[in-house]
């Protein structure tokens, strides 16, 4: 059994973010990028699969320009076995739903019958791409995952419920598998594995060499149009109550939160 692994290369949590003049972006001059920290649950997820015997290989699955090689060769440097990126170039204008389509048809491509994607990307916070791919693939789909067994066809997984609960969801391959903190704890790339990495191949594909035509990705196939981004407001500076005794300074807490911030 292949799996896929959904990567999606992000800004770093650390880095300061931008706005272009035209608000249709972000300046991406001088970020530094990471992969998606709930992607690297997903990859060591299946790395365990592998080094387990229950998974033949692993196949990382990106959309992205040149610059995301970075993230996929990182992850190869850790244990995956092939990768596949789909060049943005061909997808210029592409929704949630465009991506999970071209991400769909790369997993095709590649034959995987498991798929495991972060809950969700850390930049957008969408969480819409790996339930749009299951639903392109007809595939069940198990979501938030914190605990996961595979066992030949037969997949157990675990999700917090809330109130101290643990929800258990049983389902078989193929299916999509969404991570969440507490599944696992990522390893890092050894120096043989960065070596081992530099020789695999990864494979570049447009929409097109998927089979996807102009009207499934880019504007032509988007429902969703954005009509600009803006930065959220700057948080005013604090306030020190000032008051001869405490009930002075109750009073005028109150005073403010009912005429300044308005919430009482």
């Amino acid at each position: 059994m292949k799996v896929g692994v959904l990567l999606k290369q992000v800004p770093a949590s650390d880095t300061i973010i931008k706005i272009n003049p035209d608000k249709t972006g972000i300046v991406t001059a001088g970020i530094k990028w990471e992969t998606n920290p709930y992607d690297e649950l997903a990859l060591e997820a299946a790395l365990q699969l592998k080094d387990a015997g229950k998974a033949t290989g692993v196949v990382v699955l990106t959309v992205g320009a040149a610059d995301a090689d970075a993230r996929v060769r990182d992850a190869l440097s850790r244990g995956a076995t092939e990768a596949i990126r789909v060049d943005e170039a061909s997808l210029v204008g592409s929704d949630s739903l465009g991506t999970a389509r071209a991400l769909a048809a790369a997993a095709k491509a590649a034959g995987v019958e498991l798929i495991l994607a972060g809950k969700q990307a850390i930049d957008t916070d969408s969480a819409a791409v790996p339930a749009m791919v299951a639903e392109l693939l007809g595939w069940p789909q198990v979501s938030v995952v914190t605990g996961l067994t595979v066992d030949g066809g037969k997949i157990t997984a675990e999700r917090n419920a809330g109130g101290g609960f643990i929800e258990v969801v049983s389902t078989s391959v193929p299916a999509v598998i969404t991570c969440d903190k507490g599944l696992n704890t990522p390893r890092f790339a050894n120096m043989k594995g960065i070596m081992a990495a530099k020789k695999i191949p990864i494979e570049v594909k447009s929409a097109a060499d998927l089979g996807l035509s102009a009207g499934q990705v880019g504007a032509a196939g988007a429902l969703v149009e954005e009509s600009g981004l803006e930065l959220p407001p700057p948080r005013p500076s604090s306030k020190i109550i000032q008051g001869a005794t405490p009930e002075a300074k109750v009073k005028e807490l109150v005073r403010l939160l009912r005429d300044e911030a308005k919430v009482i």
